[in-house]
């Protein structure tokens, strides 16, 4: 009988706090929005990030739509999604996300994509066309989009600005000094100025978003760096969320931050001025994103 050496044995996942112990809501609504998706053939991050969160909001009926295929041209260290030469834009595709808000009687919908770098735009325009779509299926909706950096293409971003989400989502992603490890292609100072061009071209009703992940092995003082610069571009709402390893190949969890910590986290953010901050283990981007957005409660 043969023994793997120690140094060479797969190392074991550690194991999830007691405080990311979940209750499966009811089934039925759950497969409402399953069964939903699939008549439409759309996707949704909530599947393709493995975002431990999904059971929840689907039995809400509310998901977050993921636009431009499920193929993204990088390979972040943190992300689920698949990297992988992707397919060409389905055209009717933005019909198919309003027949789906129009459908689930949505009063907010959040409008996610892939990283398209291999488009001149990096999908804008398809973003604006699924907003426009949107909105004509379901008069007075809210719209949330997350978008990539478009590389920090002022004209991806005027396009999307143009269709006038209510929202505008970039995520950070991480602290300075880790992004190079965590995030590809994509920088620090590019998604700080995306969103600083989103604030100053959007209208003025307009909220701008991001989020971080924490237990990626950041400092308090370089979250707190973090903050200090996203309120410097003007951003208005943050998530703070606890980072999960998808699968073994992705990156490792180097410290489960405890909820109470998230909750000092908030209140440092808040003083900063965030008009509204969710923070906590299970907080993802889109999480409960229709009350951050009316700045309703915390997390």
């Amino acid at each position: 009988m043969s023994v793997t050496p120690p140094d060479t044995a797969p190392a074991r996942r550690p194991r999830l706090p007691e405080w990311f112990r979940l209750k499966l809501p009811e089934a039925a609504p759950y497969m409402a929005t399953r069964n939903l998706l699939d008549d439409l053939r759309l996707h949704t991050v909530c599947e393709s990030a493995r975002c431990p969160n999904h059971w929840e909001c689907w039995s809400r009926g509310t998901a977050t739509f993921m636009i431009a295929g499920e193929r993204c041209t990088r390979a972040c260290g943190f992300c689920a999604v698949t990297t992988a030469r992707p397919f060409a834009l389905d055209a009717d595709e933005p019909e198919r996300v309003a027949e789906a808000a129009r459908r689930m009687r949505l009063k907010y919908v959040v409008i996610t994509a892939v990283a398209r770098d291999d488009l001149a735009d990096g999908g804008a325009a398809h973003f604006a066309q699924t907003i426009e779509a949107v909105r004509s299926a379901s008069p007075g909706i809210a719209i949330e989009v997350l978008v990539p950096d478009f590389l920090d293409s002022d004209g991806a971003i005027d396009t999307v600005l143009a269709a006038q989400p209510q929202v505008f989502n970039h995520n950070l992603e991480t602290v300075r000094r880790l992004t190079p490890s965590v995030r590809s292609r994509a920088t620090y100072d590019r998604s700080l100025s995306v969103l600083r061009k989103a604030r100053d071209r959007g209208t003025p009703a307009m909220r701008t978003k991001s989020g971080l992940m924490l237990g990626l092995g950041e400092s308090a003082v370089e979250l707190r760096q973090a903050m200090g610069d996203l309120r410097r571009v003007r951003c208005d709402i943050l998530t703070l969320g606890q980072y999960l390893q998808p699968t073994r190949e992705h990156l490792e969890v180097v410290e489960f931050i405890h909820p109470d910590m998230f909750a000092q986290h908030r209140r440092t953010a808040e003083a900063m001025g965030f008009s509204h901050v969710a923070s906590g283990p299970l907080v993802r981007s889109s999480y409960h994103a229709d009350t951050m957005a009316s700045g309703h409660g915390h997390a």
